[in-house]
C-alpha cells in the first residue's frame, strides 16, 4: 500500500486557481524584452510612462534590465549572491541584498526597498526571479504599493506543489490578491524542469507569468494560442509549452 504524506488538492480547487490565472489578451500587443532565451520575457506593449523598474534576482544576466534602461527607466536591482549586474548602465542601481516579505539577515523587506527607491508617484514595473521567495514577497506587499506596478513579471518556482493541498492553501490567497488588481497577460513554462499532473490538470514546476494592471487593459478576451511566436525556450532541453488546461478551461 502507498501512502501520501500530504493531501491532494481537489480538482475544483485547481480549476478555481486556473480561472484566476487564465492568460488574457489585453488589447496590447506582446513584445519581448531581454534575451532570446532565459532572461527574456513577453510584456504588453504599454511601457510609455513607466519610469522605474524593480528587478530583484540578478543572477548572471542583465539583458532585461539593459533593455529597460535603454527605454529610459531607472532600474533597481538586488541580489546578495552576486557583486553586481552582468552589464553596466548609468541607470542601473544595485544593492547586494536579497529581498523577502520581511527583513532578516541579508534579506531586506521588499516594500521598504520600494519605498526608499521609488519616485513619489508614477507607474513602476516589477520583474522578479527570486527562487521561491516570490510568494512571500507578493503576500507582503500592501495593495496601494502593488497597484503602483503597471506590469509585473514573476517566475514562480515549485508551482507544481499546487497539487498538494497544504501548498495550495498557503499560496491561493497570494494569487487571489494579485488577481484583484492585475490580470495575467502571458504565461510561459521554463523548460529547465518538467511538470506534475493530477485530475487531468498539468502544472509546470517553473512558470514565467506576466501581469498587467487591470485599469490598463483596453479589452479582456481569453488568449487561446500558445506558444506565442515570441516565446523562446529558456535552455537547451525538451521544449515545453503551456498546458492546454491553463487556457482552455
Amino acid at each position: 500500500m502507498k501512502y501520501r504524506l500530504t493531501r491532494a488538492t481537489k480538482k475544483h480547487q485547481l480549476l478555481d486557481l486556473l480561472e484566476l490565472l487564465r492568460p488574457m489578451a489585453t488589447g496590447h500587443e506582446l513584445i519581448r524584452i531581454g534575451a532570446e532565451s532565459d532572461g527574456g520575457y513577453l510584456v504588453p506593449d504599454d511601457l510609455d510612462g513607466i519610469g522605474q523598474c524593480f528587478s530583484p534576482g540578478v543572477d548572471v544576466k542583465s539583458d532585461f534590465e539593459l533593455d529597460c534602461a535603454d527605454r529610459g527607466m531607472d532600474v533597481f536591482m538586488a541580489d546578495a549572491s552576486v557583486d553586481g549586474p552582468a552589464r553596466e548602465h548609468a541607470r542601473f542601481h544595485f544593492e547586494k541584498r536579497h529581498v523577502g516579505g520581511f527583513p532578516r539577515g541579508e534579506i531586506m523587506d521588499f516594500t521598504d526597498w520600494v519605498s526608499r527607491r521609488a519616485a513619489p508617484d508614477g507607474d513602476l514595473m516589477l520583474q522578479m526571479d527570486i527562487e521561491g521567495y516570490e510568494y512571500e514577497v507578493l503576500a507582503s506587499i500592501p495593495a496601494p504599493v502593488l497597484s503602483r506596478f503597471r506590469i509585473i513579471i514573476v517566475e514562480f518556482h515549485g508551482l507544481a506543489r499546487l497539487l498538494d493541498r497544504s501548498f495550495h492553501d498557503a499560496v491561493f490567497p497570494v494569487f487571489e490578491k494579485l488577481s484583484q488588481s492585475h490580470v495575467c497577460a502571458h504565461a510561459h513554462p521554463n523548460n529547465y524542469l518538467g511538470s506534475r499532473r493530477n485530475h487531468g490538470i498539468e502544472i509546470p514546476e517553473l512558470l514565467e507569468m506576466t501581469f498587467l494592471r487591470r485599469d490598463r487593459a483596453a479589452s479582456l478576451t481569453p488568449a487561446c494560442s500558445f506558444p506565442h511566436p515570441l516565446d523562446r525556450d529558456c535552455c537547451a532541453k525538451k521544449t515545453r509549452v503551456l498546458p492546454r488546461c491553463w487556457y482552455q478551461i
